[in-house]
């Protein structure tokens, strides 16, 4: 098995895409003159919404189970997730063979729960809270001897997600900001690491939920804050950040802001509505921010990343309303 060092590095994040790329959607970036009229920039949307199990997660399960020996690939892997990285790990497990058990909370959404079981994972629920589902993972480790994977505290599921950045700045060189979604910080980690070496120009700026702070307070304070009783319904943010992916964005991430509920529905409405694309609340948080002008991006290049596309369609937030 390869031996990460403390640190994520590019090299990671590259050994990661060669590994990965034909095991996972190239996935395109779009653009609207509209939306660029609207924002006053030229933005650039990368579709993870349409990677393989419908989210960014496909990048960081898939690379972290092709790290596994034969040995560790027999014993099968197990998570904890409210649904992304559930399916994605289900998914890779699925490509190398490896059985996979699977932690989700009780109120994860239905549809996310399909997509683990059409790729063969065994779902085990128990309790909306994050000590319930560390336990509840902890003992499936015990009765199975199967390899725990975090959905998003692991230096190779860092460096999968990081392919996302590769790939963005590969098709468009010259951006002046990306923003990605932040709640574990996986994502925002691997995609800042991989973008602030590509690019020493580019300036990296998390967005999450204003219900679910715990990453601006944490950058702000200097140290860890966990989140108290996070609420949104971008329900892939509810996390707090881990150890390993703090590190990596207090090294490389320019700022980290937030934005309310309603900017939230808006801006996943306005993607549905003028790129056509299906994206979830947590896909939609970085258009947020330009929504309720938490920036100023005036004349920039902006590299947004829409990172997710799972939803559960009978109950979508303008329905509630």
């Amino acid at each position: 098995m390869e031996v990460y060092s403390v640190s994520l590095h590019l090299s990671d994040i590259q050994d990661a895409h060669r590994r990965i790329r034909d095991k996972i959607h190239h996935t395109p970036v779009v653009t609207s003159e509209s939306l660029d009229a609207l924002a006053g920039a030229r933005l650039f949307f990368k579709c993870e919404n349409l990677q393989k199990a419908g989210a960014f997660k496909a990048r960081g399960a898939t690379n972290a189970v092709f790290l596994l020996t034969q040995e560790e690939a027999r014993r099968g892997v197990v998570t904890h997730s409210s649904g992304n990285h559930a399916a994605a790990l289900a998914r890779a497990a699925q490509l190398r063979g490896a059985p996979a058990y699977i932690v989700m909370p009780s109120t994860a959404p239905k549809a996310k729960q399909a997509s683990v079981r059409r790729y063969g994972g065994e779902i085990i629920l128990c309790e909306p809270t994050q000590q319930a589902r560390e336990s509840t993972a902890t003992r499936v480790v015990d009765r199975t001897g199967a390899i725990f994977i975090h959905p998003y505290n692991d230096l190779r599921v860092m460096a999968g997600q990081g392919t996302t950045a590769i790939e963005m700045l590969d098709e468009v060189p010259d951006l002046d900001l990306v923003l990605c979604p932040v709640g574990g910080g996986g994502h925002l980690s691997g995609v800042a690491v991989a973008a602030c070496n590509l690019r020493p120009e580019v300036s990296v700026i998390g967005v999450e939920p204003a219900g679910a702070d715990d990453a601006q307070r944490s950058f702000r304070a200097g140290k860890l804050i966990p989140a108290m009783n996070p609420r949104s319904i971008a329900d892939g943010l509810l996390t707090s950040l881990g150890d390993n992916t703090f590190v990596e964005i207090r090294r490389h991430v320019s700022d980290i802001v937030t934005v309310s509920e309603e900017a939230i529905v808006q801006a996943m409405r306005t993607i549905w509505e003028v790129l056509k694309l299906v994206v979830e609340p947590s896909g939609a948080v970085a258009y947020a921010a330009l929504v309720e002008q938490k920036l100023n991006v005036s004349g920039k290049r902006v590299g947004l990343i829409l990172t997710g596309g799972n939803l559960d369609l009978d109950s979508l937030p303008w329905q509630r309303r």
